[in-house]
């Protein structure tokens, strides 16, 4: 519990957060009534920045970058999501600058969809943070600063719990640190928020062992990022396999990662989750031509008890508009405005099994 409260204070010197409805903060507790399906879209927005200058912009969106050409770009972004077959509950997006971008897109053309609740936070003097739109309202909000040992990850993890239809559960919030400077040099950021989530789904599990836990996000690790790597090091996200738990044997700093429904570890003492990535083909994000899965949900075992509320499905969204002519990601460019992201979103859909 200390270790707990230690992450949270850390919140103010390295996080900001926010949990609104209609624009003034609110943790409420209300229930979505009547429904048997959850959909949660999660998407990389590619740098959303608002029209206003601080001076923590990246290059590109300083000189020429104007209030229309944000709200241009805001407007693609709410057609494109607008465009999605199933309109999702909950929509969580990575890179977006500060929680008025949520605001501005939940007002405006997503206004008909009422995306009520809405929850933002990053690094304290970060360019961009991680965003939630949500019909259902957040019954507890929390940002997890990870910091360990001198080393402090880029973003923090969100933590949001919801209950509909009786049943709550947990869902994180993630962007892990790029690849950028080396896949094995910036691997130790990554295992610190993998640190985080494994700490925080222990303490759920602990406390409530029939809670669905959900973590989603950029990880900037694929799926099977162990074998990718030739089993040279440990990873954030290691498989269920031998020689890994003895390479990370002592170790709580990774998520472990099952193909198995439900998600059992044979191998680890640790929870385990399921991955989607592992009977699903491509990937969300393009590099040089090759398809990568770094964009993740990932499930615990509540999610396949064949109770209250089960994993149904995981999609990449490959509609036209948001595919360039060669049938890979828009990006976003922001001196043309042309596209919309450099990844793709996916789609999950849980169902009420009651």
């Amino acid at each position: 519990m200390k270790k707990l409260l230690s992450f949270l204070m850390m919140l103010f010197v390295l996080g900001g957060c926010g949990a609104y409805e209609n624009g003034s903060e609110r943790v409420a507790s209300e229930n979505k009534k009547d429904t048997d399906v959850l959909t949660i879209v999660l998407w990389n927005v590619q740098a959303v920045f608002d029209g206003k200058e601080d001076g923590r912009e990246y290059e590109d969106y300083t000189d020429g970058w104007t209030r229309e050409k944000y709200l241009a770009r805001l407007n693609a972004i709410g057609n494109a999501l607008d465009s999605i077959e199933t309109t999702p509950d909950i929509v969580a997006l990575v890179e977006v600058e500060n929680s008025d971008v949520l605001e501005d897109l939940s007002r405006g053309i997503l206004v008909k969809y009422g995306y009520h609740w809405t929850f933002f936070g990053h690094n304290e003097g970060s360019a961009l943070g991680i965003g939630v739109l949500s019909k259902l309202p957040f019954t507890k909000t929390q940002v997890h600063a990870a910091q360990h040992n001198g080393l402090t990850a880029p973003r923090p993890i969100l933590e949001a719990q919801i209950t509909v239809e009786g049943q709550s559960m947990a869902l994180f919030f993630c962007h892990w640190k790029s690849k950028l400077g080396g896949d094995i040099e910036t691997e130790p950021s990554r295992r610190l928020s993998a640190r985080v989530v494994a700490r925080r789904i222990e303490e759920i599990h602990a406390e409530t062992p029939d809670m669905p836990v959900i973590v989603m996000g950029d990880l900037n690790e694929n799926y099977n990022e162990f074998f990718l790597q030739d089993k040279a090091y440990v990873t954030a996200l290691l498989p269920d396999d031998p020689t890994a738990a003895e390479m990370a044997q002592g170790q709580t700093d990774f998520l472990v990662i099952s193909a198995g429904k439900p998600p059992i570890a044979e191998y680890f003492s640790c929870l385990a989750l399921y991955s989607p990535w592992t009977e699903m083909e491509g990937g969300s994000y393009n590099y040089q031509k090759s398809w990568e899965t770094i964009d993740h949900f990932l499930l615990n075992f509540p999610l396949f008890d064949e109770k209250d509320w089960e994993f149904g499905s995981c999609a990449v969204i490959r509609q036209a508009s948001f595919l360039n002519k060669y049938g890979y990601p828009a990006s976003y460019n922001p001196n043309t405005g042309y596209g919309l992201s450099d990844h793709l979103p996916l789609l999950l859909t849980l169902n009420n099994k009651k």
